[in-house]
């Protein structure tokens, strides 16, 4: 070979290697909404080419320029661990983009419909209905709260379907990615898989989110496994979505039966709760096959700390009138391990719940350092000292939604500033941030947190507050890269349609409410039924009512289950002499808040009893003497209500269930309690045949267990009490010491207590946790 065809054949083959050394490694894909970034062995990036942001080519790899700055900043650099991204933006970002990350919306629904605190929600100055706007369009107020306020967390509610809420959050991150730093939205969400008792199951049916029991419900399993693997599908569900975060679990122990959020609880126990608790966030928090955070990752916002269970005669906090926590057994640890034990020892790779949300009480007595009477998330004591301090949590603190609102009644649902009602705004904010807490729930205004940082540059000096303010920024920043919301905000709606309950999501919801379902009593071995039998089923009567938010809901007349339901595995029947058995569905009672402005007027302090109990109760085994009280709203301290008495609003129901027994006579009668409270069962026990309890499923669900489709297998997370003298005479925060109501078969309904067809289960789940 001459020297000229081996000095052709060298050129070609540096040309060839010259050309694949400088080839980028990454491609690109035209998705509509935005641009999808494929780099070889590192991450997938989705930037919008209307944001103004360019690709940046650094070693043939794609890197977003979200800075807009032309060269690559540390935190556009994907191969740099979070933190250091973090510290880094945070150090550039100005005082109002700080004071913006420190927000939280308010409640957001997809078309936005507003509500009490921020009025209605307009789209171009007209309501939605007016205004020509898409649902998936973003409303005048989110525009406001986005670019002004430079909000960038924002609290998900109702959405009209997974395709709209993938639409809305495109459009969103588009448009924050075209501001300043190029800071995406990370999206929160409270529980929204429950079960709609109406619907059926449909292998097929895709589109709305998968339905599962409560975390109540999944405790009532006993297997932590459960809990697992709904966290798992839950988390991809939520990412489909555009959710990040999820201001959940809940696991304040159910100590107290009375307080009305008790059905968001674990159960009373620790042990049990704790395990519930690590395995929801290990669920939510890993990635796909547990690999650690990733793009299916779900930020976990654990709440209350330390602990909202212990309510002073099961009143919450929500309201002046449940502002106190107690502890007459002095027991605030176990409130504390599901925390410190659980979601803060996690399994997985992730180690820690990435956030925490102090509840809204007074946690009465546990302030040892100064006897601070203040709301959890003022208290400097219980954030900085014991969470961060002795349990080392440097992640997210957000408080409870308003709780630096102003309230002018303990019984108004407006603000929840208990212990500071006499503070301006800006100092309940300045109070916030000085006890440790980095972030605000459903404040969509930045002014009080600049007011805020004023009154510490006047008391600290500029220095201090800039560095308190850039150590919140870092810990909210790494809840958003950690996911990768930095890296890809953007969804692919036909992916989001494809994911969000799916056939297999689905299944596995359904079979977890088959799971939950507790049989408390079978006597005679009534249950399992045949199938197509007479059935007789009769309608329930609501009356009717008034909730937090003020709506009234009209009295009615209603069938407790879907007749078509039903049907399908029974024929039903009017006429309860034709029929073969009668199942009666029913709630367990309504026995109020715990406070009656009836009783104010009367010349009374306004408290009343919370019953467990459908029928007339009188509190004369109550305290004389409350253990907690005082309010700038009041002109008295002692809350006790000993002897007056309340009634269940539905104490019709535990009628309906004893005239049916009139009416069926020996024929057996099957009862349905949809638990939200441990109950009084002495008043319906003895006439019903058979009783089966849940926290929220499908009518298809309670069928397959009727007709011995699925056999039951659930165990009682918490006691039901013997009668009303046990629930006043127990320790708000002490669990399972009540006594328990034992049944006409002999069958004690305990902790742990549940049966199948062959009787009393006792199996590894009672001996693990009883």
């Amino acid at each position: 070979m001459d020297i000229q065809k081996k000095s052709v054949i060298v050129f070609c083959y540096a040309a060839v290697l010259l050309s694949i050394s400088c080839s980028p490694k990454f491609t690109e894909e035209d998705k509509g909404d935005y641009t999808l970034v494929k780099n070889e062995g590192g991450k997938t990036l989705g930037y919008s080419p209307n944001s103004g942001v360019k690709l940046l080519n650094i070693d043939r790899y794609a890197f977003k320029d979200l800075s807009k700055d032309g060269k690559l900043d540390v935190y556009e650099d994907w191969r740099l661990p979070a933190e250091k991204r973090a510290q880094d933006l945070a150090g550039k970002m100005s005082l109002e983009q700080i004071a913006g990350l420190m927000l939280y919306s308010g409640h957001q629904s997809i078309p936005a419909g507003g509500n009490r605190f921020f009025g209605p929600a307009t789209y171009g100055g007209k309501p939605f209905a007016e205004s020509g706007a898409k649902a998936s369009d973003l409303s005048d107020a989110q525009l406001k709260f986005l670019e002004e306020d430079n909000l960038r967390h924002v609290l998900i509610t109702r959405v009209e379907s997974p395709a709209i809420a993938a639409k809305w959050n495109n459009n969103a991150q588009v448009l924050v990615e075209k501001i300043g730093l190029g800071i995406p939205i990370n999206s929160s969400s409270d529980p929204r898989h429950g079960s709609d008792s109406y619907a059926e199951f449909n292998a097929g049916a895709g589109g709305e989110i998968s339905m599962w029991p409560g975390t109540l419900g999944i405790a009532a399993s006993f297997d932590p496994a459960l809990m697992y693997q709904f966290g798992e599908i839950g988390s991809k569900e939520y990412r489909a979505l555009g959710i990040a975060t999820s201001l959940s679990p809940q696991i304040d122990l159910g100590t107290e039966p009375r307080w009305n959020r008790f059905d968001g609880t674990m159960g009373e126990d620790p042990d049990l709760a704790t395990d519930m608790a690590r395995a929801y966030v290990d669920g939510f928090q890993s990635s796909d096959n547990g690999v650690g955070w990733g793009y299916q990752s779900v930020n976990a916002m654990v709440k209350h700390w330390p602990g909202g269970g212990p309510e002073e005669g099961g009143r919450d906090g929500h309201f002046g009138y449940g502002a106190y926590a107690v502890y007459p057994g002095n027991n605030l640890k176990d409130h504390l391990q599901p925390f410190t034990e659980g979601a803060f020892k996690l399994q997985g790779p992730t180690k820690m719940a990435s956030a925490v949300m102090p509840y809204y009480t007074i946690s009465d007595g546990q302030d040892t350092k100064n006897g601070d009477k203040v709301g959890n998330g003022f208290n400097k004591y219980l954030i900085t000292d014991l969470l961060r301090g002795e349990y080392g949590f440097d992640g997210v603190v957000c408080t409870d939604w308003g709780i630096t609102r102003d309230v002018s009644a303990v019984d108004l649902f407006e603000g929840k500033s208990w212990g500071v009602e006499t503070m301006t705004v800006a100092e309940r904010h300045y109070k916030v941030i000085e006890a440790g807490v980095d972030q605000f729930g459903g404040n969509n205004d930045m002014g009080p947190i600049l007011e805020a940082y004023k009154i510490g540059v006047a008391e600290h000096g500029e220095e201090y507050m800039r560095q308190r303010f850039e150590t919140s920024a870092v810990r909210l920043l790494m809840n958003i890269f950690r996911v990768g919301l930095f890296e890809n905000p953007y969804l692919d709606i036909e992916e989001t349609e494809k994911i969000v309950g799916n056939a297999e999501f689905m299944k596995a919801g359904f079979d977890a409410q088959l799971r939950s379902i507790i049989m408390l009593k079978n006597h005679q071995n009534t249950l399992p039924l045949k199938a197509k039998q007479k059935v007789y089923v009769p309608q329930r009567y609501i009356a009717a009512s008034r909730n937090w938010f003020g709506r009234e809901t009209p009295e009615k007349l209603e069938h407790p289950f879907n007749i078509e339901v039903v049907n399908k595995y029974f024929e039903v029947v009017e006429n309860p002499l034709e029929a073969d058995f009668a199942l009666v569905g029913i709630t367990s009672p309504n026995g109020g808040v715990g406070y009656n402005r009836e009783d104010l007027a009367k010349g009374g302090n306004g408290y009343v009893p919370i019953s467990l109990q459908y029928g007339s109760y009188t509190a004369t085994d109550a305290r004389e003497t409350s253990l907690a009280g005082g309010s700038p709203l009041e002109d008295f301290t002692n809350r006790s209500y000993k002897g007056k008495s309340v009634t269940a609003i539905n104490t019709t129901d535990m009628k309906m269930v004893n005239e049916t027994k009139s009416k069926m006579g020996n024929k057996p009668v099957i009862v349905v309690v949809n638990i939200s409270n441990p109950m009084v069962f002495s008043e319906i026990e003895k006439s019903s045949a058979s009783i089966l309890v849940h926290m929220g499923v499908q009518d298809q669900a309670l069928m397959e267990i009727i007709t011995g489709e699925a056999e039951p297998s659930a165990l009682l997370p918490f006691q039901m009490p013997l009668n009303m003298k046990t629930v006043e005479e127990q320790f708000e925060d002490v669990p399972r010491d009540m006594t328990p109501y034992e049944d006409s078969n002999g069958n004690v309904y305990d902790f742990a207590f549940g049966m199948n067809w062959q009787g009393i289960i006792k199996d590894a789940r009672v001996d693990r946790y009883k």
